[in-house]
């Protein structure tokens, strides 16, 4: 199967997963604090929250990818001496694509977070309130779940490009799919065939998660019509 190269690409892909899965985990944590900073009434959070949002959103996810990894390994081993590490540190590229892409789609998920907290009426968290509730038990009991219903079509979109921009990450030396498939075309001289490979595999991914996030968005709409009616 693909002229021995395979299994070796399928290892890439189950890396490319697990690249997106991590990177979507730290981004959902970015993407609440910036939604809460935005929404907060101090303003320099709010400022804050608001900058990060901008900035982040108006510069090519690759740029950012080769910034953040070379010129962060350039800043700590510029900070090391300073510490009494001497040695070279050289950052391991999974870590460093998980916490770039985890920056990079926490700013595009503190968007969506922010308009679906609005979605949410006032009086609910004001009900609670109103029956006792502290600050925290408010947000986790009653905004966060209704929150989660107005998110997910912003969500499964932003998961959809985190997946399909996971390829970006190769261009710092992870041995993800589109790397495996890169030295493989290169080895054979059959670019066609392992590219193709590789598209493939990216539309099953984005399919099964389109099905998952969809039927997901079902089961937390369940009563609401019913009860619009």
């Amino acid at each position: 199967m693909l002229n021995g190269y395979g299994s070796t690409i399928l290892e890439g892909a189950w890396l490319t997963l697990i690249l997106a899965l991590t990177s979507m985990a730290v981004a959902i944590v970015l993407g609440l604090l910036g939604a809460a900073f935005r929404l907060s009434p101090i303003k320099w959070l709010a400022l804050l929250g608001e900058t990060y949002a901008t900035v982040i959103r108006g510069i090519p996810d690759l740029v950012l990818i080769l910034l953040i990894f070379y010129g962060g390994q350039d800043m700590v081993n510029r900070l090391a001496p300073m510490l009494g590490y001497d040695d070279y540190i050289d950052i391991n590229p999974f870590i460093a694509g998980v916490f770039t892409m985890g920056f990079i789609f926490g700013a595009y998920l503190s968007e969506t977070f922010r308009g679906a907290f609005m979605a949410i009426p006032k009086g609910q968290a004001e009900a609670g309130a109103a029956y006792g509730m502290s600050g925290m038990q408010v947000f986790f009991r009653i905004l966060v779940p209704q929150m989660i219903r107005f998110a997910i079509p912003g969500f499964t979109n932003n998961w959809l490009v985190l997946t399909k921009a996971t390829a970006l990450i190769s261009v710092v030396g992870l041995q993800d799919m589109m790397f495996k498939a890169k030295s493989a075309a290169d080895a054979t001289r059959e670019p066609f065939t392992f590219y193709l490979a590789v598209a493939a595999l990216y539309l099953v991914l984005t399919s099964v998660s389109l099905l998952a996030l969809r039927y997901l968005e079902k089961r937390y709409s369940v009563g609401i019509k019913a009860a619009d009616l």
